[in-house]
Formats: structure tokens, C-alpha cells, sequence
């Protein structure tokens, strides 16, 4: 008979070890899910998940060498580069995605930093989709500490800037900026008062222990991030990464499972790859402790389940959406 588990973890603490999350990751399933769910409701509705829309604002041209990214300058996919839209046609679609259920809208543009004038037109866009009643985020690479105070004052309530994988395995995949400018980045996201959107993608080639490294990085910032989006790679081609093996359903399951327990009150997002997982592994990933997702048929460049789809798992799983915190 197996031993009873203890110590649910249910206050969120910032001292995990290596070899205590990688004790997570080895339990057997069963177990795993249990006490991730365990956990989940301690703090969440069990039946509620987050749904937010992300939309390329600024698609292609950026000169960051990330190896799993279609905007990368350096990779060769096809991918042609746009300037930064306006502001009424970003709000043309945010209505359209609250119309569809969306709670939350996310902006991404692809900068290895945006210039103070491109924020003008950012921050346009922040007030305005607050102005519709929606959370809003914004993900547009690495920020100055002035920069962070601006969309502060805008009314943004989530940046978006991910550590993608563990600190060892980084320079595998991005040579252009190192983990401390990211780390630097999310001190002045926090600084500046706003909430932190930060997590990583697995299924790039990365090791097991390559998989504890990225959660024990995000488990153990000072602060956890409020969103943890975990990625399953989309493999595009023209991308160093391309080939990469894809990672077992069960072993993504796991990572959630892993970021619910050490993050409790974070709200842990099923982000990228649902695509291509069965409704099955999607709904593994929900009773694991996942409770958001990208809700629209396209995530930036990649294709995403259409709304409907979603809808339809939903009503089958019994999950309904979650309102937003302005609505």
C-alpha cells in the first residue's frame, strides 16, 4: 500500500530544491495527479479555466536567434515581417475575442526591445482594451525598468516575457540575450507593480533534469509568476528546432502537474502545441492543475483549436470560463 502524501505545499514558498522537484516529477502518476489536484483546490475552482486571446501585433523581423521561433530574422520559414498595427484594428479584434469568450488579451510584437516610441502606440492599445472590460498583456521582449513604469500607468495587468527552458540548457537554444537579461527583465515587470506572465517550452530536445531546471527556476523567483504558461514546442519548419523529438503526452502532463504544485496560486496555462494533443492529454492536463489557456485559432504565427472546439471539450469535461477580473 502506498504511503500517504504529506505536506500539500498549499502556501506558496520560493525555497524549492532541485532535488525536490525532481521527487515530484518521479512519483508515480496516479499520485502526481492527485496531489496536484489536491493543491488546485485549495485555491482555485476546480472547474473554472482562464481563457485569453493572443494576437501578433507586430509579426516578424526580430533579430533575437531563438531556435524555436518562425520571427526570428535568422530563420529561414517563409515568415514575411509587418510593421506595428494600429490601435482601432487591435481593438476591432480584442471586441471580437470577448465576444467569442475571451477574458484576457494578450498583445505580442516581436522586438528584441521596443524603442520609448513604440510604446505610444502600445500603451493606446492597453488603455483601450481595458476599456472593453479585459485583462490585458503585452509581450515585447526585454524592458527597461522607465519602460515597465509607462505601461504600468497604461493599465497593463500582465507582461509576458518567458525563461523558456532551465539555465544550463539556454545557450542551446538563444545566444542573442542570456538568462540573467531576462531575469532583469521580469525584476522590472515586477517593480513597476505589474503582474508577471512567465514560463518556459518544453519538447525542444531539452533532458529530464533540463525540465526540473525550468521549474525550479520559475518556483523559486522571489515572487512566482501570476500566469505560468507551459508550451509543448510546435515544431516550424525552418527553425533549428524543427526536428526535435516530441515530448511523451504523459511527461508534458507531468510538467504541469510539477508547476501546480510548486506555484499553487498561479494560474497555470495550457499555451502552445494544443493543436496537435488529443482531447484526452488536454484533459489530463486540466485535472493536473492546468486552469488557462490561449483561446482563439491562432497563437501568433502558429495555429491554435478554433473556439468551438474548445467549447465543445468543455461542456463535455463540465469546465466553464472563468470571468474576467474588469468584467
Amino acid at each position: 500500500m502506498n504511503a500517504p502524501i504529506r505536506d500539500l505545499h498549499t502556501t506558496p514558498r520560493s525555497d524549492w530544491t532541485r532535488e525536490e522537484i525532481s521527487a515530484l516529477f518521479a512519483q508515480p502518476f496516479a499520485d502526481l495527479m492527485f496531489r496536484a489536484q489536491s493543491v488546485h483546490r485549495a485555491h482555485f475552482d476546480a472547474n473554472q479555466v482562464q481563457t485569453s486571446t493572443l494576437l501578433s501585433i507586430k509579426t516578424g523581423g526580430c533579430p533575437e536567434d531563438c531556435g524555436y521561433c518562425s520571427q526570428s530574422a535568422k530563420n529561414e520559414t517563409g515568415l514575411k515581417a509587418s510593421k506595428l498595427m494600429e490601435v482601432e484594428a487591435v481593438l476591432a479584434d480584442a471586441r471580437a475575442a470577448k465576444a467569442a469568450g475571451a477574458s484576457r488579451f494578450c498583445m505580442g510584437a516581436a522586438w528584441r526591445n521596443p524603442k520609448d516610441k513604440d510604446l505610444d502606440k502600445v500603451c493606446e492599445m492597453v488603455e483601450g482594451v481595458r476599456a472593453l472590460g479585459m485583462e490585458t498583456c503585452v509581450t515585447l521582449g526585454m524592458l527597461t525598468a522607465p519602460q515597465a513604469s509607462r505601461l504600468k500607468q497604461a493599465g497593463l495587468d500582465y507582461y509576458n516575457h518567458n525563461l523558456d527552458t532551465s539555465p544550463e540548457y539556454y545557450r542551446h537554444i538563444i545566444s542573442t540575450r542570456t538568462y540573467q537579461d531576462r531575469l532583469d527583465t521580469l525584476d522590472h515587470v515586477r517593480g513597476a507593480g505589474i503582474n508577471v506572465c512567465c514560463g518556459g517550452i518544453v519538447g525542444m530536445g531539452e533532458s529530464a533534469e533540463d525540465r526540473i531546471g525550468l521549474i525550479h527556476a520559475l518556483a523559486t523567483l522571489p515572487a512566482h509568476p501570476e500566469s505560468v504558461p507551459i508550451n509543448a514546442l510546435v515544431q516550424i519548419e525552418g527553425t533549428p528546432q524543427a526536428l526535435s523529438t516530441p515530448l511523451d503526452p504523459l511527461d508534458f502532463v507531468r510538467t504541469i502537474a510539477v508547476a501546480r504544485i510548486t506555484m499553487p496560486k498561479s494560474f497555470v496555462r495550457l499555451s502552445a502545441g494544443r493543436e496537435e494533443m488529443s482531447d484526452e492529454t488536454q484533459a489530463l492536463c486540466f485535472l493536473a492543475g492546468a486552469n488557462s489557456i490561449f483561446y482563439g485559432e491562432r497563437l501568433l504565427t502558429t495555429p491554435n483549436p478554433v473556439a468551438g472546439k474548445d467549447r465543445a471539450l468543455f461542456a463535455r469535461l463540465g469546465i466553464s470560463l472563468m470571468p474576467s477580473a474588469h468584467g
